[in-house]
């Protein structure tokens, strides 16, 4: 193992080297929203997949709608292995999605385009793609990491958005054991990147998990085993957003109701919709290889995303 983190942290100084030569990013792998103006927080948000934002889909809608923010997303793959649960989209589309070859040769077309809609609703500015290969679902990261991603490839991406952008915060998924491997990879891509900036350029980079108030357990994480950059600080969530804040008439709104729309948009995936008010809670982990400052600025952010913008409504 020790001869992995080795690797990969050659890795990463090589793609620091490479970075530096590109001066401008690839417009054609990247989709545009007009631009807001940029007087708030500053987030890039990497997952594996198109539809992995919709953890944290209510946070980007508040920071790009209410605090005048930027969200950027960096998409590893385009989730053609999502085939398996695409019966209804079939029907929706007019292709059988659900026979292996007809679902990933046209779902890396279908689920850029519902990304891409869900993006504009809650505000993506730019989403990323990086065409790399969902192969199936599986637990173990180094499945990915070994065979189908080019991790040089993704590691330049991230390192040269990071670099460029300059962004306030990276948001991707809290890498627990039980979580898919894709998931996992590359939260652990996105570590490595922040980790190979200095100190103080460095983002503050937290990982994302879904709850409601009705859990009976709740998730304790400390480290995946073998990766000390997936250290958090403690074992808990330090920081989490209610989406089911109650605001407008008669306070019968939430955030739920912009997460159902989010996730409406992904209509290839069919178990994706039975997520659809479902989570009362956005958490957000403190990843340790973050700087001292990090707490602070979360807290502070955490604090102006409580603040609702709507009035008061009687008639």
């Amino acid at each position: 193992m020790k001869k992995i983190l080795l690797t990969l942290t050659a890795l990463v100084a090589l793609v620091s080297a490479i970075a530096q030569t590109k001066a401008t990013t690839d417009k054609n792998t990247a989709t545009s929203f007009p631009t807001l103006q940029e007087e708030g927080p500053k987030v890039l948000v990497v997952t594996a997949h198109p539809d992995d934002e919709t953890g944290m889909a209510a946070v980007i809608y508040k920071i790009t709608h209410h605090l005048n923010g930027t969200v950027d997303q960096c998409v590893v793959t385009n989730g053609e292995a999502g085939y398996k649960y695409s019966t209804l989209g079939n029907e929706y589309y007019g292709l059988d999605l659900t026979d292996p070859a007809v679902g990933r040769a046209n779902l890396p077309r279908i689920r850029k385009q519902e990304l891409t809609n869900a993006g504009k609703i809650i505000g993506m500015r730019h989403i990323y793609f990086l065409d790399q290969k969902d192969a199936h679902y599986g637990l173990n990261e180094r499945e990915p990491l070994d065979t189908t991603w080019d991790v040089l490839k993704v590691t330049t991406k991230l390192h040269e958005l990071l670099t460029q952008e300059r962004y306030d915060f990276v948001f991707c998924l809290l890498p627990t054991p039980e979580t898919h491997g894709g998931h996992k990879a590359a939260t652990m891509l996105a570590l490595s990147a922040v980790k190979s900036l200095k100190v103080t350029d460095r983002p503050v980079i937290l990982g994302v998990t879904v709850s409601s108030k009705t859990d009976t357990t709740h998730t304790h994480f400390a480290e995946l085993k073998q990766y000390e950059e997936t250290k958090v600080v403690g074992d808990t969530a330090l920081y989490r957003f209610d989406v089911s804040t109650p605001f407008g008439y008669l306070n019968r709104l939430n955030y739920k109701v912009i997460v159902n729309w989010e996730i409406a948009e992904h209509k290839s995936q069919g178990t994706m919709q039975l997520a659809m008010n479902q989570g009362d809670y956005e958490n957000f982990w403190l990843f340790a290889l973050n700087a001292q400052s990090a707490d602070g600025k979360c807290r502070k952010l955490f604090e102006e995303l409580k603040r609702s913008p709507y009035k008061e409504l009687k008639y």
